[in-house]
């Protein structure tokens, strides 16, 4: 289980005696992108941020492709680290893609997760018709997105990060998520983007297994307020707290904003 803190480059803070918080960082990203968030809970919780397997600064030769074609391998890896620091009631904060895996996290292990924050999630991107689900996206655009970062990952790159975040190009976080974009291996980008944008989590959400708070942006260019509201409606003990802000990325664009949902919801329990 040890092994778990160095293939993920675990990193410890906050008040070692406190509550546990644990931050889940998005596609394309590292634990970094918390920065803004995490010293507002510091005084408090103990605070563990980590990088996926094959993001960041984690192990890459641990990214196997097999077995991490289903996020269920992502959650695995959670539950390894809170395993392995002795974890239990913690508090899981994840961001988009971060969101599905704590909650695969939560319920594959609900002794160890008391409460979920969902920072821009979807419980899937893909829209279902013949539920009347809407993701965003159909089928056929999200193929077409994904075979553009698999054959050109650079110009992806450049080209959705300033959409994802909503900002213009030279925005200050736009050029941060590009970089990170950027630095993230070709063949693992390729592979995970194509497990973030098709997996469908509607099942997971549904039977969330602690309660859940929703942290959702006015205006997601690639998550909808259909599906917020989806969230909303089908998730168990959740609650729903729209930001009055553009782009996927609220703890990186409006960082204040999330802190103080996050701790109204936390308040509210």
């Amino acid at each position: 289980m040890r092994d778990a803190i160095a293939r993920n480059n675990v990193t410890l803070a906050g008040r070692e005696d406190g509550p546990a918080m644990v931050f889940v960082h998005g596609f394309g990203c590292d634990q970094s992108m918390w920065r803004q968030v995490v010293p507002a809970f510091a005084d408090r919780y103990r605070i563990v941020t980590y990088d996926l397997t094959g993001m960041g600064r984690s192990d890459l030769a641990a990214y196997d492709f097999d077995r991490y074609d289903r996020l269920e391998a992502h959650a695995d890896d959670l539950i390894g680290i809170l395993a392995a620091l002795e974890l239990e009631d913690v508090i899981l904060v994840g961001h988009s893609i971060g969101a599905s895996i704590a909650v695969l996290a939560a319920n594959a292990a609900p002794e160890r997760v008391a409460r979920l924050a969902l920072v821009s999630p979807s419980p899937a991107f893909v829209n279902d018709d013949a539920s009347g689900y809407v993701g965003g996206f159909t089928r056929e655009e999200l193929e077409g997105l994904i075979a553009f970062l698999e054959e050109n990952h650079l110009g992806w790159s450049s080209q959705m990060a300033p959409t994802i975040m909503g900002q213009p190009e030279d925005g200050e976080e736009a050029q941060e998520l590009t970089q990170s974009f950027c630095r993230t291996d070709p063949d693992i980008a390729a592979h995970f983007g194509r497990l973030t944008f098709l997996t469908d989590c509607r099942d997971a959400m549904a039977r969330a297994a602690r309660p859940s708070l929703i942290v959702h942006c006015r205006e997601d260019a690639l998550v909808p307020m259909a599906a917020a509201e989806w969230m909303e409606r089908e998730i168990p003990d959740s609650t729903l707290t729209v930001l009055e802000a553009r782009g996927h990325c609220p703890h990186m664009t409006v960082p204040g904003d999330v802190v103080a949902a996050i701790r109204d919801g936390l308040g509210r329990r």
